[in-house]
């Protein structure tokens, strides 16, 4: 293979910092050298993305030393192209209901592992259902989720788990996000993930029921589900159901953990902190604007074409300066509770409690380019601690038995008990 990693879609906004990821950690490849190339649609903005991580890392042979490979998600045979010359793509456009699919299907066919930063549950379980068998016939590894979506909140839940002295029944994880006092904001193209999202719920509860699944069996007390909008005690402050894919993510996970190792599944609640009473305001508005919109086409298009006014600022056509996630960083804490090892988990309540950490900076942009780098290394370097086969996989799924945590801790998000 001439390239360990191409990062495909590397012109994008939220690529151009899984490029410049990969640059700073070009060390830590197999042999001590990683070999990779950038990949997208436009020669000359990909040439643009390379000299201006070139400025920003003062590595000038950014500009002559990677290559640059043009593919273009409305042509399957260049994505065929750019996947028979990968081990692993990092597929960093979105929003993956509209492109991921033929990429992944690219991946499949032609042998490369696929890792992507989705946070649209009905994308990740969607390429679950269709095309996990094949994976595993190929012996590739489509791991979705890969960045703050949801690898923060999948392995805390493990790290959790393996943490806690006897069997862990229940968590509930409290997210938090700091910004400094520039202020932060998120770029568009997740405010459309999210539009599409909602609009399309029904959609994920049809594909839900094709799996057949047979519900998780509860160990321990029922995790009760919390309102709407609540005081945690936990993190101090207004907190509400996070309405990201963890959920989702963590629930797949449980169930890996259940059919492939026998383990006991633990049940999952995931919230996130608000602030205080004004945030609460501007949150109940932009809610029931969005709400009403997002059921109608036209009310989509105001969505889409207004990120900035119906969010109240929180995501932005431009993204986030660079400023700006210099001061912004996350925290979410996970409050467990399950069994002692000197308690049987079929006799009455659970009688152990545990409470953990992971934080890291800014998650959209510098988070996030840091799992997915670090996701994609753990695959090329620890083979052998992988799943037996291929498939589709979420990412405590693939990475419970490696050393993913340990990286993740090398590269300043850290998991920590407290």
């Amino acid at each position: 293979m001439p390239y360990h990693l191409v990062v495909f879609g590397a012109s994008g906004f939220t690529g151009q910092f899984v490029v410049e990821e990969v640059a700073r950690t070009v060390s830590e490849g197999p042999k001590g050298n990683l070999k990779w190339a950038v990949a997208g649609r436009s020669r000359q903005k990909l040439e643009k993305v390379l000299e201006q991580a070139a400025g920003a890392l003062s590595k000038p042979e950014l500009r002559t030393e990677v290559d640059i490979i043009v593919a273009d998600v409305g042509e399957p045979d260049s994505l065929a192209a750019m996947c028979k010359q990968a081990v692993i793509v990092l597929n960093c456009v979105g929003p993956y209901r509209f492109y991921g699919e033929p990429v992944v299907k690219a991946c499949v066919e032609n042998g490369a592992h696929h890792i992507d930063l989705c946070g649209e549950p009905q994308f990740l379980e969607g390429m679950q259902l269709n095309y996990d068998s094949q994976a595993a016939e190929k012996g590739v590894y489509i791991v979705g989720s890969c960045g703050f979506d949801s690898i923060p909140a999948d392995m805390g839940v493990l790290y959790t788990r393996d943490q806690f002295k006897g069997t862990l029944t229940a968590v509930e994880s409290f997210l938090t996000v700091s910004t400094g006092p520039d202020g932060g904001c998120i770029h568009d193209g997740t405010w459309q993930s999210a539009v599409y999202g909602f609009a399309d719920s029904q959609k994920l509860q049809s594909l839900r029921r094709k799996f057949n699944h047979k519900p998780l069996p509860v160990v321990g007390s029922k995790l009760k589900r919390r309102g709407a909008l609540f005081y945690s005690n936990e993190i101090q402050q207004y907190t509400v159901p996070f309405m990201g894919s963890d959920p989702s993510v963590v629930k797949r996970t449980q169930r890996f953990v259940v059919e492939e190792h026998q383990a006991t599944p633990v049940q999952y609640g995931a919230y996130a902190g608000v602030g205080g009473i004004g945030n609460i305001i501007k949150m109940m508005f932009a809610g029931i604007m969005f709400w009403f919109l997002v059921k109608f086409s036209f009310g989509r298009n105001l969505l889409i074409k207004y990120p900035e006014f119906f969010s109240f600022g929180l995501f932005s056509k431009a993204g986030p300066t660079r400023k700006q996630m210099e001061g912004s960083s996350f925290q979410f804490a996970f409050y467990g509770e399950g069994y002692t090892e000197e308690q049987d988990p079929s006799q009455g309540k659970p009688n152990g409690k545990i409470r953990t950490l992971v934080q890291g900076p800014e998650c959209g942009y510098v988070a996030t380019p840091i799992a997915m780098v670090q996701a994609a290394l753990t695959i090329l370097n620890e083979s052998t601690a992988l799943p037996k086969k291929g498939g589709v996989y979420t990412p405590g799924a693939v990475f419970a038995k490696t050393t993913l945590i340990d990286r993740l801790n090398k590269h300043g998000i850290q998991f920590s008990v407290l």
